[in-house]
């Protein structure tokens, strides 16, 4: 099974213990603060990954660290995903559950790529019309590559839309040759 899809499992996991919890949006914030941990903390990956700890030891240290801080569901949680050393997965956990989440509110991630920094007018024509096309509410990430010299690229999901000037002069191109 792919990273991707133990990750998938795990999150699938965590939200439907959310649901029942009525804490779903409490679980998306607590797992991505852990994983964000796990990916900026050299020392607490460290400690996570090294098999010189013990298994033990590492549950003590996590249940103290969370204790009062996130509900026991959520703690037994962390204790399965460190006890079946799925630690390394928390990321893709956390960004799975954060298209559950996403999903759920009807909410659609985009990113959009630009030649240049836009304007509020121009990020709100583009969400707008990204919101029509999809019929979901657009959570854009803007970005800027000049290297694209016009146009656009969104990207939802696996589906790209390249609608910049490169790609145009890149098709031209090969018509010609």
């Amino acid at each position: 099974m792919s990273g991707s899809a133990v990750a998938r499992n795990y999150a699938a996991t965590l939200f439907e213990l959310g649901v029942r919890e009525e804490s779903v949006e409490r679980y998306g914030e607590l797992i991505a603060g852990v994983s964000a941990i796990y990916e900026e903390e050299s020392a607490f990956q460290r400690f996570l990954d090294t098999p010189r700890i013990s298994m033990e030891e590492k549950k003590k240290v996590l249940r103290r660290t969370f204790e009062g801080q996130a509900p026991e569901v959520f703690i037994r949680f962390l204790m399965v995903v460190l006890e079946r050393r799925r630690q390394r997965v928390l990321p893709g956990i956390a960004e799975a559950y954060q298209d559950s989440l996403d999903e759920r509110a009807g909410r659609l991630r985009t990113a959009v790529t630009l030649p240049f920094q836009p304007d509020d007018a121009l990020k709100a024509h583009i969400v707008g019309s990204l919101e029509e096309r999809f019929g979901k509410q657009v959570v854009p990430d803007f970005r800027l590559d000049p290297a694209i010299l016009g146009g656009l690229i969104v990207r939802v999901g696996d589906q790209l839309m390249d609608a910049s000037l490169r790609r145009q002069l890149e098709r031209l191109k090969w018509e010609l040759i």
